[in-house]
């Protein structure tokens, strides 16, 4: 097999941010699905809810959303589900936004189905979310075939669409304790990413900086051509890690932050990232079937609305969970 197409030097991975101004944006599920298959499943793709939300985000002055998707759907259509991939991305460009597509995840529950998704439970943060693959690619040894092809077969169909700014590989790569069990599939999806040469960038974000993730943030940081990373702490510690991955000479986008129960606010943070000039993806959008106003490791049982929201920042008929908020993130973003 011929060697696989080596990262972005630092200087095409500059100069390509160079071109794409101040990057601000929320990762995006819409408020009508609890996890990645409800939002691209024919049956629950909810084109309406994703143009009305986009328009929303358009009017903060947002100019990217982060999208995961889930290979059990390319597994049961192809065409259909890179035709909704398609449909997608002329909604969120009607807007103004490009976006950033997320391939695998380790995170919350380890089982996925195609058909149904499963209904909120009352008061608990992302009750229904999804991992992908999970632990079926230990258990199905075919699965790592079929994840080449979805992998190989999306990139291949969108390696030149403008409408995409970055293919994040990997989201936090060894949660849920799988810690380095995680890293053959990782290696591979660089190694499938780099045989494709898409002309946008690839990355998968560090996110946890303690000792079990060392291998893992380091073959991270040294494989992808921007750099991306998590921080949904105080500002304090936000600087620390901005300044430590600056040494990297390369351009950082934030992929996930904002938890205003952990001091990681809009008022904040932004205008940091945006003095520093490194993109800000916040974690939720408008309040929804995700149950993410709700924090990951405090369950509402009554379901009551919490004084303070732990992530979103739109109630399902627009009203902002802050009218100040609102207005503090537009002034920033013009």
């Amino acid at each position: 097999m011929a060697a696989a197409q080596g990262r972005w030097t630092a200087e095409q991975a500059n100069a390509w941010y160079a071109k794409q101004g101040w990057l601000r944006g929320s990762n995006f599920q819409p408020s009508t699905a609890i996890n990645q298959l409800e939002m691209f499943q024919p049956e629950t793709f909810d084109t309406a809810t994703i143009n009305r939300e986009l328009g929303w985000a358009q009017d903060l002055g947002f100019n990217v959303m982060r999208v995961y998707l889930h290979h059990l759907l390319w597994a049961a259509d192809k065409e259909g589900f890179k035709k909704r991939l398609d449909t997608y991305l002329a909604i969120s460009s009607k807007h103004g936004i490009k976006t950033l597509f997320v391939f695998f995840d380790d995170c919350w529950n380890d089982t996925a189905w195609v058909g149904k998704q499963p209904a909120p439970k009352t008061g608990v943060h992302n009750s229904g979310w999804v991992r992908d693959p999970g632990t079926m690619i230990y258990t199905h040894p075919d699965t790592l075939k079929v994840l080449e092809a979805y992998v190989k077969d999306v990139l291949t169909t969108f390696k030149n669409d403008n409408r995409i700014l970055l293919w994040d590989l990997y989201n936090e790569p060894g949660n849920n304790k799988q810690f380095n069990k995680s890293m053959p599939l990782l290696q591979k999806v660089f190694q499938w990413a780099r045989e494709v040469r898409p002309s946008q960038p690839v990355s998968a974000g560090v996110w946890n900086d303690a000792p079990a993730f060392k291998a893992l943030n380091k073959f991270q940081l040294q494989n992808s051509d921007v750099i991306t990373y998590h921080n949904y702490s105080y500002i304090d510690n936000h600087r620390n890690t901005v300044d430590t991955l600056k040494k990297y000479g390369r351009p950082l986008i934030c992929t996930e932050y904002m938890a205003r129960r952990n001091g990681s606010l809009f008022q904040l943070i932004m205008p940091m990232l945006k003095q520093e000039n490194v993109g800000a993806i916040n974690w939720g959008f408008v309040s929804g079937k995700t149950n993410t106003i709700y924090a990951w490791d405090t369950p509402m049982p009554d379901g009551k609305e919490p004084q303070l929201w732990f992530h979103d920042i739109y109630r399902k008929d627009g009203t902002p969970f802050s009218k100040e908020e609102v207005a503090f993130i537009k002034q920033l973003c013009r």
